[in-house]
């Protein structure tokens, strides 16, 4: 069995790595390529890079930006934020990224997660869902799909995605630890790894949260120092959990 994977976020805004509580009050906490770079030397297996205004706003990923970033990384890298098509997708792993995220557009049309695992391959497929009360939300967590989060997490497995990036938005940036009750619901449902988003303030909760899912993404917690990332790792080996020799 794999082991559990470390997983750092970038969240991105105006070109600027942000973070917020449930989605709101975001703030700016550094560059996105130095911050990149600081995780894959501290260890991370990998990175997911997240353009979280490109739905909104109705445009590409900052594909130069990708390429900068990926050019700093040792690790696997996924990048998300505004992928509408297979060509999107294409153009990202041009850029350098290994993985693509797709969220609001496969909501929108579903079709969209089968064409990137036919030509992509399902292994470099991620879909990105955030959930709300066990509904799934859209459009960067501001408007609901009107669909139940396991329902589309075990619908999107069928068309294709390699992986879920599952985001609480109930409990993301506020450091009190992961939706344990909706990460559970999503992983025992599917087959595909299960990345648990949103929550984690303490090696604990990190701890608790690979007990269920195959990754946990750190955001929050690292952030204001990436070299936290190191010693996160001892004490989650303390606590018991089987993780990689950092390269």
């Amino acid at each position: 069995m794999p082991l559990p994977r470390l997983i750092p976020c970038l969240d991105v805004a105006g070109g600027r790595v942000v973070k917020g509580v449930r989605f709101q009050g975001l703030t700016e906490v550094g560059d996105p390529v130095e911050l990149a770079a600081a995780y894959s030397n501290a260890g991370a297996d990998e990175l997911v890079f997240l353009d979280i205004e490109a739905t909104l706003e109705g445009r590409g990923l900052l594909e130069e930006l990708v390429a900068r970033v990926a050019d700093r990384l040792a690790i696997p890298f996924t990048v998300g934020g505004g992928v509408r098509d297979v060509r999107d997708a294409q153009a990202l792993l041009e850029a350098g990224a290994d993985k693509v995220s797709v969220n609001s557009a496969a909501l929108a049309r579903p079709e969209l997660v089968s064409e990137l695992a036919a030509r992509l391959g399902a292994q470099a497929v991620v879909v990105a869902i955030d959930a709300a009360g066990g509904e799934v939300y859209t459009r960067a967590g501001t408007e609901r799909a009107r669909r139940d989060v396991v329902a589309w997490a075990c619908e999107v497995e069928q068309r294709g995605a390699g992986e879920i990036l599952l985001t609480s938005i109930d409990t993301d940036g506020t450091r009190e630890g992961y939706d344990l009750e909706v990460t559970r619901a999503v992983a025992d449902a599917v087959s595909v790894p299960v990345i648990a988003s949103g929550g984690a303030g303490s090696a604990r909760h990190v701890a608790e949260a690979l007990e269920i899912a195959q990754a946990a993404l750190l955001a929050s917690i690292v952030h204001e120092n990436p070299a936290r990332l190191t010693s996160l790792r001892e004490e989650l080996r303390e606590l018991g959990v089987p993780l990689r020799d950092a390269a």
